[in-house]
């Protein structure tokens, strides 16, 4: 049985008037507000309480950090019965059907990713489907300017990584591999990259294209560290 709180999810400066607009949808339900600087807690909360409602501001929904949080909602079982409302600070308010986009009572299309598995990710159309992708082993890691990021599958024009660390579609970025004595080192960019609220905390994942590797020593590398 769900909680009767409500949940409410938005920028600090908005919270005021989300929360007294929320008070108006639960009744005399408990109100428990979140600034979008902290999905994690919000999400923590969520789980545990699994509210009736959870309000998300329209401009926080609608990034890669408020998405996420709706994929992770939509996607537990355990909070199939919370209902999740995208509201405007000032003005109406657009409920979120399971698997489908949601406007904003001003028109504005409010783009919600629907759930999918954890490995279902977007693929690398501009780098890694030029080349046979592997999946590489787990523990595998490829340094991207200078910070560690998990290897998750390779191929001699790009690879799929998850990383601690920002990255942004565009960016150019410096890649290196630890390939024993000799490390590859390569430029590179980035080319796509989502926002993941996981259980170890925020991260980004990412498809890199490769722009000046040596082939023949990625494939090498590739051989050695593929799953069998």
């Amino acid at each position: 049985m769900n909680d009767p709180c409500t949940v409410v999810i938005g920028a600090e400066d908005f919270l005021p008037a989300l929360k007294q607009r929320a008070s108006s949808m639960n009744g005399s339900g408990e109100l428990l507000a979140f600034s979008d600087a902290e999905p994690l807690r919000a999400l923590e909360t969520i789980s545990k309480r699994k509210p009736a409602l959870v309000a998300l501001e329209r401009l926080f929904a609608v990034t890669p950090r408020g998405v996420a949080l709706i994929n992770r909602i939509k996607a537990d079982p355990k909070l199939s019965s919370c209902e999740i409302r995208i509201v405007a600070h000032d003005t109406g308010y657009s409920r979120v059907p399971a698997g489908a986009p949601a406007s904003g009572s001003d028109g504005a299309a409010v783009a919600v990713a629907a759930p999918a598995p954890a490995e279902a990710v977007p693929l690398d159309q501009r780098g890694t489907r030029r080349a046979t992708r592997f999946k590489i082993v787990d523990g595998v890691e490829m340094m991207v300017d200078g910070n560690a990021a998990t290897l998750i599958d390779l191929s001699v024009v790009g690879a799929q990584v998850v990383s601690g660390s920002i990255l942004k579609p565009n960016q150019r970025i410096r890649v290196s591999i630890n390939n024993g004595k000799k490390p590859l080192r390569f430029s590179g960019g980035v080319a796509w990259a989502s926002f993941e609220l996981a259980k170890t905390g925020p991260r980004y994942r990412a498809g890199i294209e490769f722009f000046d590797a040596e082939a023949d020593a990625v494939q090498k590398f590739c051989d050695a560290k593929k799953k069998s």
